[in-house]
């Protein structure tokens, strides 16, 4: 960067290290254009930059002569291998130090929310799967892979994770999420932050909650419809992950959501982007616009009447830049601050926090990477383990009639059937990048289903393949050979379910919201006519959210649930067939039997639970149901104290033994209900679990030590506050399955939290 010396005189202080990073943020401010700090509010996406796969210094003098805040997705726009993403990242950095005036490095933000997308980046399970695990040092291990992938290739901002609490199936953006539990979501997601940011903030990547907020019980199950939450359920469900982001894990960026509720579109809540997450949280980061979001606001939402409008409604709002291109924070928001509809001081305050970050991450010492090293951590043989661990913890058992499962290698023959039994790409979420950009072929090696069955089995098993039916449409032309090759089988593993991604061929995903829960087109009827030739049948589900699945759960032995397992789905699913992997996946979401139970989430209050003429109030299948090959005994609770003061703590201890002949992990979870209270209370609420691995025969002590900051609600008078009373104990192996029970007391007076608090139960295994 050449410097102006009659603007500088001697070296800027923004460009010193030496200085605290506040100092070097007033300094910049002080000497930038308007121009030059709206250019801090915008990104720019990766293609408009490139002619012919080059960066253009043509379209770059004209898109980037100001500077600008961040670049949209190098990795996840364009088909470039590591190595080139990495150069193409430097050649940008370089313009913005060297072409322009106070040469301010970008933020480069991608997408990262199955793994890094990215050509040749690991893809591990959708977001849903690594919830189903309850294994939060897991998911910790996923996103630091993840954080060394992104990188290696000059990425500094991810866009992950979603902490909506999805409480409503239909919604296809529930694979995108962590279930339907505010606990389960906060701790899972805390997890997948701070090994996503790192232990430095100089080499760690930002990460990005969102969507802030409530956008996981949408309207009818429609993706941007608005938000029927009252105030006090927002903050005790839908903000408590959000809040334990920023204060537990330190989030460094929030996004917005889509949606309006009581008809203020999230893009222009003030309430929810200053008064809550900076002023009442602390927040110091830097909130970012979903894609369009601030567009939508005139467009969408017709709360703005002009580009003007909008973004200064924005930025007021708390949007401090505008993603994924320059529209509305450019010269609509330049017009404003001419004309008087907003300060510059407001402008100011979204800069600095922008430049705040871009200090901490060190981009003014080191903004580039070393584009040679880039490949050398991609998809490594230790990632694809740690791919391979995930999915097998994310497969959750569903039912195993008469112990059908495991299967033997031996087996003489076995039917392989269904549209996604050799399907690699229906293995991958939404936001992978073979399911996002790769039309022709997968970015990574990834193994089907019909691969890791025929790697698992022994030499002399007859494997009979047949597609039978398309994941959707109403042809039925392949169901006679898939009945033959069923027939000549002893067993029959039939693989279904949904495709995941935001095009038209595919079933779920973003935008892909579906009013029937069933499976799509012939394929329950594909699973009718295999069980019709009394073959047993195995059914394995490759979806990424909860399926009316009732005549299925009825009649067929032995279920899976495998979600979107990623790369290593197919060997994973095999595994847990043949019985080299014990399943203890867990759901996270509850299953419905029928669509019209919606929502049908375990945590309702009791005046929810009345049945239907027809049907059950309750799930399915539960939240936190899933089976193991062994049995697990629970003895010997205690809770001490029985009596605590509101401040308090109580350690709730039991034991846990595998009675089996087999290892296995059991999935031990904490309830607790609020016997009697002020307001309508939960029938019970999960405050604790923990993922155990028990060797055949062992037995182990468990001990949650329980907050009693975790007993706090909203109450009527809109205050966080502890209340005495009784307080039912259930500890179990799911919402449903309980096998101990206890109580204490919480005495004293209402005790009112205003400052830190405790989210998280601390639990020790002995």
């Amino acid at each position: 960067m050449e410097i102006d010396e009659k603007c500088y005189g001697e070296r800027p202080i923004y460009l010193d290290a030496t200085y605290p990073v506040e100092r070097r943020v007033d300094d910049l401010i002080s000497r930038m254009t308007l121009e030059e700090k709206i250019a801090q509010l915008g990104s720019v996406w990766t293609r408009d930059l490139l002619t012919d796969g080059k960066l253009s210094s043509e379209k770059a003098g004209q898109l980037l002569k100001n500077g600008i805040g961040q670049i949209t997705r190098i990795a996840g726009a364009t088909s470039l291998p590591p190595n080139e993403v990495a150069e193409l990242a430097n050649e940008i950095q370089r313009f913005l130090v060297e072409k322009t005036r106070l040469g301010i490095p970008a933020i480069i933000h991608e997408e990262c929310l199955s793994g890094f997308m990215a050509m040749s980046a690991t893809t591990f399970p959708q977001a849903i799967g690594l919830a189903s695990a309850w294994d939060p040092e897991l998911v910790k291990e996923v996103s630091s892979v993840i954080r060394e992938q992104m990188r290696a290739t000059g990425a500094h901002q991810g866009l992950s994770p979603v902490l909506d609490v999805a409480r409503d199936p239909r919604w296809g953006r529930v694979e995108e999420t962590l279930g339907e539990d505010p606990y389960l979501v906060m701790t899972v997601g805390c997890a997948y932050i701070k090994g996503l940011q790192g232990e430095r903030p100089g080499s760690g990547i930002i990460a990005t909650i969102k969507h802030f907020a409530a956008h996981g019980f949408s309207e009818g199950g429609r993706n941007c419809a608005p938000v029927h939450v009252p105030p006090r359920e927002l903050r005790d469900t839908f903000l408590l992950p959000f809040e334990a982001a920023v204060k537990e894990a330190g989030a460094g960026s929030v996004m917005n959501a889509y949606h309006d509720i009581d008809g203020i579109p999230c893009a222009a809540s003030q309430e929810l982007l200053t008064n809550i997450l900076r002023e009442k949280w602390g927040f110091k980061g830097f909130v970012v616009s979903d894609y369009g979001a601030i567009e939508m606001l005139q467009t969408f939402h017709h709360v703005a009447g002009s580009k003007k409008e909008a973004a200064k409604m924005a930025l007021e709002a708390g949007i401090d830049i505008e993603l994924p291109g320059v529209n509305y924070y450019g010269e609509p928001l330049i017009e404003a601050v001419r004309e008087g509809l907003i300060s510059e001081a407001t402008i100011d305050e979204a800069v600095r926090r922008h430049l705040r970050a871009k200090f901490i991450l060190g981009l003014f010492e080191n903004p580039y990477v070393d584009a040679g090293k880039a490949p050398v951590v991609f998809d490594t043989p230790e990632h694809r383990e740690i791919a391979l661990k995930a999915a097998c913890e994310s497969i959750v058992l569903l039912k195993n009639e008469n112990g059908v499962l495991p299967l033997s290698k031996n087996v003489g023959s076995i039917a392989v059937i269904g549209p996604s039994a050799a399907s690699t790409r229906n293995l991958l979420g939404d936001y992978s990048y073979t399911a996002h950009l790769s039309k022709e072929k997968d970015a990574v090696p990834i193994v089907s289903i019909l691969d890791g069955i025929k790697s698992m089995v022994s030499s002399d098993t007859a494997i009979h393949y047949a597609k039978g039916c398309e994941i959707s449409g109403d042809s039925t032309d392949g169901f006679a050979e898939a009945i033959e090759a069923a027939k000549k089988a002893e067993v029959a593993i039939v693989v279904v379910g949904e495709r995941s991604g935001l095009s038209a061929n595919d079933t779920s995903g973003e935008g892909r919201d579906r009013a029937d829960l069933r499976l799509p087109g012939v394929q329950e009827e594909l699973i009718r006519a295999i069980h019709a030739t009394g073959t047993p049948v195995v059914v394995v589900l490759i979806n990424g959210r909860p399926l009316s699945i009732e005549w299925m759960a009825a009649n067929v032995p032995a279920i899976l649930e495998a979600w979107l397992p990623g790369e290593e789905g197919g060997n994973a699913v095999a595994r847990v067939l043949f019985g080299d992997y014990n399943p203890a996946g867990r759901l996270p979401i509850s299953f419905p039997g029928q669509s019209g139970q919606i929502p049908v989430y375990y945590s309702r209050k009791p005046s929810s639970w009345k049945d239907y003429v027809f049907a059950s109030a309750k799930a399915l299948f539960p939240f936190g149901h899933g089976l193991s090959y062994t049995k697990f005994e629970y003895s010997n609770l205690e809770i001490s104290p029985d009596k605590v003061g509101p401040a308090g703590k109580v350690n709730i201890s039991f034991d846990i033994m595998n009675t089996g002949e087999r290892p296995g992990d059991e999935v031990v979870q904490l309830y607790v209900h609020d016997v009697i209270a002020s307001l309508a209370r939960p029938v019970k609420e999960l405050k604790g679990f923990r993922r155990i691995n028990l060797k055949a025969g062992e037995k182990k002590t468990l001990t949650f030590i329980l907050s009693m900051d975790q007993l706090a609600f909203h109450n009527r008078d809109m205050n966080l506050v502890v209340e005495p009373g009784m307080f039912e104990v259930m500890v179990g192996s799911s919402s449903e399955d309980i096998k101990l029970t206890g109580s204490f007391e919480v005495v004293g007076k209402e005790r009112e939290i205003t400052g830190t608090r405790c989210f998280f139960c601390q639990v020790i295994a002995d």
